[in-house]
């Protein structure tokens, strides 16, 4: 067993739309590499449930999830049934109806674009709209927060993986820290985690999602639950990066990782 690699909390299969493997070949990766406890978190984005075929997807995820949670059972990796809630706060309702339709062990939550626009992967960015949208994006992820029926907050710093990563626009963070200590000390009030998304560090921004120094704030601000997770597409990509995020972790003043049985923090000390 790879005891660097305590967990793997953020993955993609071929039930979402941009995975590559069955979730059966990410199951058995993890098995060779020795990773002791997954989850598979696939795609579910409520704001285009519909429209995008989410609503036939998302039911086809959690059954191959849950048959590899059976077949595993009792072995290595252990397998936890995820998914990935993507712009729940265009409708809650709709969101509260996915997550009561089956029984998850995990939930992230997670902003991928704001109203009315695509992905922030799909945006042009100067100085002036990079700007604009972060204040945006983080006065989304506070109303995500408030909400509340999630374990842990995804990518925290995700539109950076492409102003910063791809676009080179090196944004001050100070202009908006008292958003981020918003957000930061809600979670840490409510019991939720923060996700280090290790995905930054085989990319070109280069840095954990959120980096180091937020993670650490959290902490100060009483955050108690950190999750981890390669956010990998592909079998590929499945597991890289965490042995520095949980080192991260470790760094910030956490003393354990956190997975979720049945909604539940379970710690993993480090």
């Amino acid at each position: 067993m790879n005891s660097r690699i305590l967990c793997d909390c953020h993955m993609h299969t071929s039930r979402s739309f941009d995975g590559s493997n069955t979730a059966q070949e990410m199951v058995d990766r993890a098995a060779e590499l020795g990773i002791p406890v997954i989850a598979l978190t696939d795609h579910c984005e409520i704001n285009e449930f519909y429209s995008t075929g989410y609503c036939s997807s998302v039911p086809m995820a959690w059954k191959a999830a849950h048959e590899q949670q059976e077949r595993q059972s009792g072995s290595s990796p252990e397998v936890l049934v995820g998914i990935e809630l993507g712009q729940p706060g265009t409708n809650y309702e709709l969101a509260e109806r996915v997550l009561t339709a089956h029984e998850y062990d995990f939930v992230l939550a997670s902003v991928h674009n704001l109203l009315h626009m695509p992905d922030f992967y799909y945006l042009s960015y100067t100085e002036e709209n990079a700007a604009f949208l972060l204040g945006h994006y983080f006065g989304e992820l506070l109303n995500v927060v408030q909400w509340g029926n999630f374990d842990s907050l995804a990518h925290l710093t995700y539109p950076l993986r492409y102003i910063t990563g791809e676009f080179g626009i090196r944004i001050d963070l100070a202009q908006y820290a008292g958003q981020i200590d918003e957000i930061l000390s809600l979670l840490a009030q409510k019991g939720k985690a923060l996700e280090i998304n290790t995905s930054g560090l085989r990319q070109k921004i280069g840095t954990t999602l959120p980096h180091f120094e937020l993670v650490k704030r959290f902490r100060q601000l009483g955050g108690r639950y950190v999750t981890v997770g390669a956010d990998a597409h592909c079998t590929k990509d499945l597991g890289t990066g965490i042995a520095e995020g949980i080192a991260l972790a470790k760094q910030a003043g956490f003393d354990a990782v956190t997975v979720y049985r049945r909604r539940c923090p379970c710690e993993i000390k480090i």
